[in-house]
């Protein structure tokens, strides 16, 4: 039922033939709605906040319980696979309906959430929906524009929210258990140790720069090599040099995967190139020396060119460890089940980054064919989901 479920909102789509769903997107809308109608069909109450994160709440077997949240998001990067986000939503969903089936409560309620924004591609600004959640939303956002020319303030409102009442759809920590995501690896570690599900023990920290060289346009013809201020050269020197670098050391990626020239015309010297800047890396420390070492590099090659380079700040997320606790019913459940246990930290970011605000988080991995994500080849295995949800359902009766 996940797979195909799976297959059904992989149709919600901004492009015919691809999966793209960004925040607050007719494609949005229409995934949130089916899933609503299979929240409620499994005995949950459900609403929509006014970010756009869809909750179905399963009630607990008594008044006053706490609250576990299960869940991920609903949105996607552009020309996706189907399971980043929707597989964990689903799985979550899978092991309510079970227990619905049966006519069971446990001691403590479970909220599902489908999180409307986590890939940031509309505002390039992640984890819009788990941020509300959180209650660390930065209200300066809302006057972010996309790619059209529509702010986000705009594009709440357009969807349904109230921008005003972001804050009041923040979750209060007092009577949270913790959150768990099941999500699948993204990376090929689990496929080449042969285990169909892993526990995460910390999400890498994260550092998102915009950054930008500024030459002189000038006459492809006319204008010698010798004499010329090209900032495509300067970006690319620095793209080869990051690449080459972030090589040589260990557990750190570095990813330029956007890029702007101007004014991108075959016979004019770019004048201006804008880029994104990915850094990662589970220790923070080292992070930071190498983001010193990579600006430290742009500025040499803007100086050395003649151009000029702007660096800034787009967002930053320290490294986040798992709860030992809730990492520990984890591998509980994975053993009992009779699994070996494999711990991996992701090198990914999760909504789990801004719920370590509010609550103590866990994560399972699901093995990836070949850990290919973000693309229309990912894939996962039917019997693989399967163990994972039986892990998540064990998880729930170990909590309970």
């Amino acid at each position: 039922m996940v797979m195909e479920r799976c297959d059904v909102l992989a149709g919600f789509s901004e492009e015919p033939g691809h999966v793209t769903r960004r925040f607050a997107t007719p494609a949005l809308r229409l995934a949130s709605d089916a899933l609503a109608e299979w929240m409620r069909a499994a005995g949950m109450d459900v609403r929509r906040d006014n970010i756009g994160n869809l909750i179905g709440r399963y009630e607990a077997n008594r008044p006053g319980a706490r609250t576990l949240l299960l869940g991920s998001h609903l949105d996607s990067v552009r020309d996706a696979g189907r399971y980043d986000g929707p597989l964990g939503v689903l799985a979550a969903l899978a092991c309510v309906e079970r227990l619905h089936e049966h006519g069971r409560r446990l001691p403590f309620a479970i909220e599902v959430l489908a999180f409307a924004d986590e890939e940031g591609v509309r505002y390039r600004t992640a984890y819009l929906g788990s941020q509300v959640v959180a209650g660390c939303f930065d209200l300066a956002q809302l006057a972010l524009a996309d790619a059209d020319g529509v702010t986000m303030d705009e594009a709440i409102r357009a969807f349904g929210g109230d921008p005003s009442n972001l804050a009041g759809d923040a979750c209060s920590d007092d009577d949270l258990l913790g959150y768990c995501e099941v999500h699948i690896e993204q990376g090929p570690v689990l496929e080449a140790r042969g285990y169909p599900v892993g526990v995460v023990t910390a999400i890498a920290g994260q550092s998102r720069f915009a950054i930008t060289f500024t030459g002189v346009a000038g006459h492809a013809g006319t204008v010698p090599m010798e004499l010329r201020h090209d900032a495509l050269v300067a970006a690319a020197e620095f793209i080869g040099w990051a690449n080459t670098y972030a090589r040589r050391e260990p557990g750190l990626v570095a990813t330029i995967g956007q890029i702007d020239a101007y004014p991108n015309v075959s016979n004019v010297i770019p004048g201006r190139v804008t880029m994104s800047l990915d850094v990662r890396h589970q220790d923070d420390e080292q992070r930071f020396r190498a983001i010193e070492r990579l600006h430290a590099c742009a500025a040499k090659i803007a100086a050395v060119s003649g151009i000029e380079v702007e660096w800034d700040l787009v967002q930053e997320h320290h490294s986040v460890p798992c709860s030992a606790e809730l990492t520990q019913r984890l591998m509980q459940a994975i053993a009992s089940l009779g699994h070996s246990v494999w711990e991996l930290p992701s090198g990914a970011g999760h909504d789990g980054v801004m719920l370590s605000r509010l609550t103590p988080i866990a994560m399972l991995f699901v093995r990836c064919k070949s850990g290919i994500s973000h693309n229309p080849a990912e894939a996962v295995a039917e019997e693989d989901v399967a163990v994972a949800i039986e892990v998540l359902g064990h998880f729930l009766e170990l909590l309970g």
